[in-house]
């Protein structure tokens, strides 16, 4: 068994709410172990024995049907967790937030070029270490900000997802 976290995108927000309760017995009805979640922002972490590939059409699939919405969720094992915290190329601040995204093979580069083509405010960076792409931004201009803004395009909401980094970080002591 190994173990995993599911990251699922577009979780209590746009009109479909999701108690974590059920959200962990989906998981567990489609065949996970050891389900529980971390805060209610759609963290789950889960034992299984299948490969990564058939995790993700499983659980989109189980999601998709309970739940009655496209359902999109990125799957990394523990290990994988661990390296998105120890990766971080960023200094914490009061100030600012840190994001570290999830996401399909591919999309730190264009997460990249998308930053890179947008105008920054003050302090916002962007960069990718490891295999992740993490962003900087200062405290309340999250959603203002020209990048925040073209995260929500449809074109890439299949693609990835994101979590501050003080999410991540609870989600590693959960493991």
């Amino acid at each position: 068994m190994k173990k995993y976290c599911a990251f699922l995108r577009g979780v209590n927000v746009n009109g479909t709410p999701m108690r974590m309760g059920e959200v962990c017995q989906v998981f567990t009805d489609a065949g996970m172990r050891e389900v529980s979640s971390v805060l209610a922002t759609g963290n789950i972490i889960f034992s299984s024995d299948k490969n990564l590939s058939k995790l993700k059409r499983i659980l989109e699939k189980a999601f998709s049907r309970h739940f009655n919405y496209e359902a999109f969720l990125f799957i990394k094992t523990k290990e994988e967790v661990l390296n998105i915290l120890d990766k971080n190329p960023f200094t914490k601040s009061d100030d600012l937030h840190i994001y570290a995204f999830v996401g399909n093979e591919g999309i730190t580069k264009i997460l990249l070029t998308e930053f890179n083509n947008a105008t920054k405010s003050e302090n916002e960076k962007g960069e990718i270490a490891g295999e992740n792409f993490y962003w900087q931004v200062a405290k309340g201009n999250t959603l203002h900000s020209n990048f925040g803004k073209i995260l929500g395009k449809k074109s890439l909401k299949e693609k990835m997802t994101s979590r501050n980094l003080n999410t991540i970080e609870k989600i590693v002591k959960k493991f």
